[in-house]
């Protein structure tokens, strides 16, 4: 067995992060990790356990990130990581079908009822991309319709007002992308359903799909506005557009049936990310079977991949999405201590007079830093960025670890107990002193 590395062994943070940039971009491998709209150097994770990191160097945290949702259970849940220990020693890839990705297939199916079937793929991204791709295969029409500050992934068609990342960067677009994409990606305000109306009605007939998050989860947390919605699933029947749900967050996480369950709406395509592999790599997308039938190998609308129904992946998933099934506490807990920290922060809020206001759609939190409630992009906009990087700063120092963006949610887990709620507040009480 090769020796590793002293720099390695010895946990160097330093020599690790000047590697890191040499051989990487920014020395990540995801542009928010560099931690550069916060102006601090970029943590490090050693390990996972519960509710806490740790790092190389020792140090542990209060994980609200928690992989950026979908981590239900916590870090390194016992029941999943025997399912994948047991797994592995079967093999770790095949590039054959396998019962496993049947048996989570028909998971999802059954809490979704508008995927009557689907395609795993390996990611969000991949499973946007590919949902688009079947609508505009489906309608033989080009152009798309999103809306501002929601992401859906990097390929090229959806990197126009995207969120998160593309903001906390001021970047509103990507080179690399060719205008002619552009050109056919048409851009919303969120939460505008008379907006939509007037675009739709000036681009009758060019349509594909119009793709959302039904709830904003990449611009912070902006809930949609009430009736948007049910209007937006009108607009799409009359146009005769291809209403794609971007799940990817709020899939599984909101609730055991989703967003579609929560809001009482069916699309007509829906995405999954890495909630449905318990937190590992893999995503899906899947709808109403004549759209899914024309996906290849049944109809010509081409798409594959090597990795997709991973085997490790679709054990963890099944392990997942049948205890969120089978526990009936689970969303009740999640909810109820997502909507403890938000009102004794709200409290802190007004205690220390901070320029702040929190937003909540059940167990997805985020604390803006405007004094104004956020309904759309033009909102969140509004957010004092140096003041969350001040205030970032602080949590991390108090041992508490949240996106280093403003435009992030907080996912408090199951292991996010009334204890170490009351942690993290005090933490906030502190640091809310300070700004």
């Amino acid at each position: 067995m090769s020796q590793p590395n002293a720099k390695y062994k010895n946990n160097d943070k330093a020599a690790i992060w000047q590697l890191a940039k040499r051989l990487m971009p920014g020395g990540v491998n995801s542009p928010v990790r560099a931690f550069g709209s916060v102006g601090v150097e970029p943590v490090i994770v050693e390990s996972a356990q519960g509710p806490y990191l740790t790092d190389i160097e020792g140090r542990r945290y209060i994980d609200y990130v928690c992989s950026y949702g979908p981590l239900i259970f916590g870090h390194a849940p016992q029941f999943i990581t025997e399912e994948l220990q047991q797994a592995a020693d079967r093999g770790t890839t095949y590039g054959f079908t396998t019962a496993h990705e049947v048996e989570l297939a028909e998971l999802i199916a059954e809490a979704y009822p508008a995927c009557e079937m689907l395609r795993m793929v390996n990611s969000g991204t991949e499973a946007t991309m590919s949902a688009i791709r079947v609508a505009r295969g489906c309608t033989g029409r080009n152009k798309l319709v999103k809306f501002e500050g929601c992401y859906h992934g990097h390929s090229d068609s959806l990197l126009v007002k995207s969120g998160s990342g593309l903001l906390t960067q001021g970047v509103p677009t990507s080179p690399g992308v060719p205008a002619g994409l552009l050109a056919e990606t048409l851009v919303c305000p969120y939460n505008d359903a008379a907006a939509l109306a007037e675009l739709l009605a000036a681009h009758r007939g060019e349509v594909a799909c119009l793709i959302i998050e039904p709830v904003a989860g990449n611009m912070g947390v902006v809930p949609p506005a009430e009736g948007f919605l049910a209007e937006v699933r009108r607009l799409c029947t009359e146009h005769g557009i291809v209403l794609i749900f971007d799940e990817v967050i709020t899939g599984f996480r909101l609730d055991y049936h989703s967003a579609a369950g929560v809001f009482g709406l069916q699309p007509d395509l829906v995405c999954f990310g890495k909630i449905i592999g318990g937190g590992l790599p893999v995503g899906a997308y899947g709808g109403r079977r004549e759209l899914m039938e024309q996906v290849s190998p049944l109809g010509p609308i081409y798409q594959g991949g090597t990795l997709s129904g991973n085997p490790l992946a679709m054990r963890a998933g099944i392990a997942a999405l049948s205890r969120l099934r089978d526990e009936a506490a689970i969303y009740p807990t999640l909810i109820e201590n997502t909507a403890y920290l938000q009102r004794e922060i709200d409290k802190l809020i007004a205690k220390h007079g901070v320029p702040a206001s929190t937003s909540r759609c059940l167990d997805m939190f985020c604390l803006f830093f405007t004094p104004q409630p956020v309904h759309s992009y033009a909102d969140v906009m509004t957010c004092d960025t140096e003041l969350y990087r001040r205030f970032f700063v602080g949590m991390l120092q108090a041992g508490v670890m949240l996106a280093p963006s403003q435009f992030e949610a907080w996912f408090p887990s199951l292991a996010h107990d009334k204890a170490i709620l009351d942690e993290t507040l005090a933490a906030v009480d502190q640091v809310f002193a300070t700004l």
